[in-house]
């Protein structure tokens, strides 16, 4: 089942193992069944410490999930389960699942643990994936975690290109989706923090006490993405105190496949680029504060002069002497009658994580600039047919990317059309009404899936009224990175910038972390205790 290569990277992480663990399979007569148990003959015969049952009866009386893998320490009741082959983007979770359950310690904090030993109560998580998701392992291996780690936690990874009898019959039309003791709990990129203060009710009144009692800072960056980790990394390296706010680390990265264009690295993926954003940032003095949201600023007056405070979702508030603005940006919406009713449901944004899910089925795609484009061809190898809607006259992809598309039977490109109306049965997406521009006509695609790929829209929401905007809600910012407010400064993709690209981001952030410091150094007090003056 594993070639060589994976075989000897994994005997390389089983050395890590600290006790002896069982993996119990459970299979019927098909041949992903046979699969999974050469994967697991294939992983036992790595290390003394794991040993193999292959279970094909008492399994089988308590699940109708086959082919089914449970993972745990021995003589210990199994907490962990992959229903399905956890290949591809799973695999990771698969291994450290293995390790976690054998005693080699995660990554998690130390406060992160301890809320996971104090969850009471039971939770049984079932978390439907796609093989091609990347944003699904995050959640996986979160709740594998605290499965681990907690007996009262229970978690079942299930592929949702193998189990489609599931599928329909609770109408998952998106992933990761994630069932919470049998009712839906959460859909999308989940982080641990963000799971542990939705289960833990008293979460959010600790976290907002322990925030409220922080010291000022001199620099407070708001986002946690290129931009953000960038501005981090110039703050601290002038030894000044940094804190760092992001509802999650890395942004829009974590959803982008594949990164070919970051000078010096010929390929990388999302994910993998953000790990290393954010173990950089943490090899420095940051206070990084992660799930957490940015709902106000303002202006005030402390005892050492002016100040900008942010207030947090959770109510506290954060006080630091230079602020700087890197909230990124988000998928763009139609703003169509239907959209919101059957996201979710039909209406997706994520073309690698949610184009399993319609396999065999008709889907359009909005939007034909590369991301749309692209996001056909990948959809064309899946699903039945794809229709591509665009709203100009003419596509605005790369001439590469048309002529790949329409060289592809399953591919129907529609220009000068503007979307209307998602059309649905109440459950599920059934159809997209849209206007012909050129002759006015109204027509109607049927479908089961619509992808919307029409740009980005600027996270400045809360930000309306308080800096200047332009007409497209982007931040508005000199040639050093400053906003209308003195000493609120932004970086990256939320500022009009000319061009959203993740080494511009980056060295926005520079410049605007460099900003920040020359403005403190300027500031009365005179201040600023810095440790290197040399970025």
């Amino acid at each position: 089942m594993l070639d060589n290569t994976l075989k000897q990277q994994l005997d390389t992480y089983l050395k890590n193992l600290v006790k002896p663990i069982q993996i119990t399979v459970s299979t019927d007569d098909s041949a992903k069944s046979q699969e999974m148990v050469a994967l697991a003959d294939d992983i036992a015969s790595l290390s003394e410490k794991i040993s193999l049952v292959i279970d094909d009866n008492t399994r089988l009386q308590k699940t109708n999930r086959t082919p089914l893998m449970a993972i745990a320490p021995q003589r210990e009741v199994a907490r962990v389960e992959f229903a399905g082959l956890p290949m591809g983007h799973e695999f990771t979770s698969l291994v450290l699942a293995l390790l976690q359950a054998g005693g080699h310690p995660s990554k998690a904090t130390a406060e992160q643990l301890a809320q996971i030993a104090a969850l009471d109560g039971e939770f049984n998580f079932e978390t439907y994936i796609s093989l091609s998701c990347q944003n699904c392992p995050d959640v996986v291996q979160a709740l594998n975690l605290m499965a681990v780690l907690n007996p009262n936690v229970r978690n079942t990874m299930i592929d949702g290109a193998l189990f489609q009898a599931e599928v329909t019959e609770r109408r998952i039309m998106a992933v990761p989706s994630v069932y919470l003791n049998g009712v839906p709990f959460g859909s999308g990129r989940m982080t641990l923090d963000e799971i542990l203060n939705k289960v833990d009710s008293k979460a959010g009144e600790r976290q907002a006490a322990a925030l409220a009692e922080k010291q000022p800072y001199e620099v407070l960056i708001v986002g946690g993405g290129p931009a953000g980790a960038s501005a981090a990394i110039y703050s601290a390296r002038k030894g000044i105190r940094t804190g760092v706010i992001a509802q999650r680390f890395g942004g829009q990265i974590m959803d982008t496949v594949a990164i070919e264009n970051f000078i010096s690295v010929s390929a990388t993926e999302g994910p993998k680029l953000v790990a290393n954003l954010e173990q950089h940032v943490m090899d420095y003095d940051v206070d990084v504060m992660k799930a957490q949201k940015a709902v106000a600023l303002r202006q005030s007056n402390g005892a050492d002069g002016k100040r900008v405070e942010v207030t947090l979702e959770n109510g506290a508030t954060l006080i630091s002497k230079s602020i700087i603005l890197a909230t990124g940006a988000r998928w763009r919406e139609m703003n169509v009658p239907g959209e919101q009713e059957y996201r979710g449901k039909g209406v997706a944004y994520c073309p690698h994580c949610d184009g399993p899910l319609f396999k065999g089925k008709r889907v359009a795609v909005i939007g034909g600039g590369n991301s749309g484009i692209e996001a056909a061809i990948d959809l064309a190898g899946i699903v039945e047919h794809v229709t591509v809607l665009e709203f100009a006259d003419t596509l605005r992809a790369d001439d590469v990317l048309q002529r790949k598309a329409r060289s592809m039977n399953n591919i129907d490109i529609i220009t000068a059309a503007m979307s209307t109306e998602v059309l649905g049965d109440g459950q599920r997406v059934t159809g997209l009404n849209y206007t012909d521009r050129a002759t006015g006509e109204e027509k109607t695609v049927a479908l089961a899936g619509v992808f919307v790929q029409i740009g980005l829209v600027p996270n400045t929401d809360w930000l309306k009224g308080v800096v200047e905007l332009n007409p497209r809600g982007e931040i508005m910012v000199d040639s050093r990175g400053e906003t209308s407010i003195p000493g609120v400064f932004a970086a990256g993709d939320v500022t009009d910038s000319a061009y959203k690209q993740i080494i511009i981001s980056m060295g926005s952030g520079a410049t605007a972390a460099l900003s920040a410091f020359d403005h403190l150094i300027r500031l009365p007090a005179q201040g600023v205790a810095t440790s290197e003056r040399a970025a």
